[in-house]
């Protein structure tokens, strides 16, 4: 049996391909079982992977609606970071949904199952791997509202995670009104974490308020950082994860928490404050340079922070637990909202690659390989 799947290349004259390949289906193992997809969505990690460096504005589209090719120039200034990538034609898609259509000797139990799974290559018809790696979704539940239940769901448990192991009591989350925010927060309210979102619009602001959300900054507002310190200082946190990245907003949430610090304190240090503050960066929704204007004292850290590694640390019966907690509020805490459903050669045309490449906070594209055109 063969099936379609999406694949990016970069070839050796600088440009980024993308088009659908057929490929063979691998025959399961005692262990493992075919899955056909019927939902995958496109996260931000995902479309780091699909279109690299390339620059999207100048892609040129041809082929057919059912085959369609996508080229696109990668400018001299990325090249050397692409070089890797060359000649190498790469699967796309972190995590998925679909029924179980065959199964190995040792994995019968899941023939017929609605799963979903976390493995890469999912922008395909088809998806073979380990009966172990299925998550088996409630009755009841389909596939697309399954789809998202790895990578944005098993972030915002790492995080408060990350916060309880290390010796925070509160966090910020900036990009917050995303997906993954608005998870967050549902999470945070329901486990009595105080948690300080910060968004860039006032619309932004809203959609979280009618989530419930206590605290809500707006970093598009000249009062930003009164706004932002006074939250600091109601909730006492101390540790953030940024999805900007690039900018000053790194910087000026280490100067929130520390004069949020210094005002409870009852004498004076040159040094500024002894209490930890942490920013861990986990995206780039600005690929510029992460700028500090050192003020915020002497201890302090800033570092990245990614969702495998993390798992890794917990080890494998942690991330179960956490894992069986998405599989129980998935229509609940971590429920997702899509913009559009596209097929795997919807996808790849010109108005959708417009959309989702955006990268707009609450547009998320969900692709579904069982569509046809």
């Amino acid at each position: 049996m063969d099936g379609l799947q999406l694949r990016s290349l970069v070839t050796d004259k600088g440009e980024l391909e993308l088009s659908l390949a057929s490929v063979p289906v691998a025959e399961p193992g005692p262990d493992e079982v075919v899955v056909r997809i019927q939902a995958s969505p496109i996260n931000p990690s995902d479309i780091g992977l699909l279109f690299g460096a390339a620059d999207m504005r100048a892609a040129k589209f041809s082929g057919t609606a059912a085959e369609p090719v996508v080229v696109a120039p990668i400018p001299d200034a990325y090249r050397r970071a692409m070089a890797a990538r060359v000649g190498q034609s790469l699967p796309v898609g972190n995590e998925g949904a679909g029924i179980v259509i065959k199964t190995g000797a040792d994995a019968q139990g899941l023939m017929g199952k609605t799963v979903a799974i976390l493995g890469g290559a999912m922008y395909a018809q088809y998806r073979t791997l380990k009966a172990r790696d299925c998550l088996v979704l409630p009755a009841g539940t389909t596939a697309a509202e399954g789809a998202s239940c790895f990578v944005n769901p098993l972030t915002a448990l790492g995080m408060v995670e990350t916060m309880r192991r290390e010796n925070h009591s509160a966090l910020i989350h900036t990009a917050a009104a995303s997906n993954l925010g608005q998870m967050l927060n549902k999470i945070c309210l329901k486990d009595g974490v105080a948690l300080v979102n910060v968004v860039r619009s006032p619309a932004q602001v809203n959609i979280l308020r009618d989530l419930g959300a206590v605290h809500v900054v707006d970093s598009s507002k000249t009062s930003f950082m009164e706004d932002l310190i006074a939250t600091l200082v109601d909730t006492g946190a101390t540790i953030a994860f940024d999805a900007i990245g690039g900018g000053k907003l790194a910087g000026q949430l280490l100067t929130g928490m520390e004069i949020a610090a210094t005002r409870k304190m009852t004498s004076f240090s040159r040094y500024g404050s002894t209490t930890y503050k942490q920013v861990y960066i986990y995206g780039g929704l600005d690929t510029g340079p992460t700028e500090l204007n050192r003020a915020f004292g002497m201890s302090w850290g800033l570092g990245g922070w990614l969702l495998t590694p993390f798992l890794m640390k917990i080890g494998p019966a942690e991330t179960e637990k956490l894992r069986q907690r998405v599989a129980n509020e998935i229509k609940t805490t971590f429920a997702s909202h899509y913009t559009q459903t596209v097929s795997l050669a919807g996808a790849l045309g010109a108005p959708a690659i417009a959309a989702y490449n955006k990268r707009a906070t609450g547009e998320k594209y969900l692709i579904d390989p069982s569509l046809g055109g």
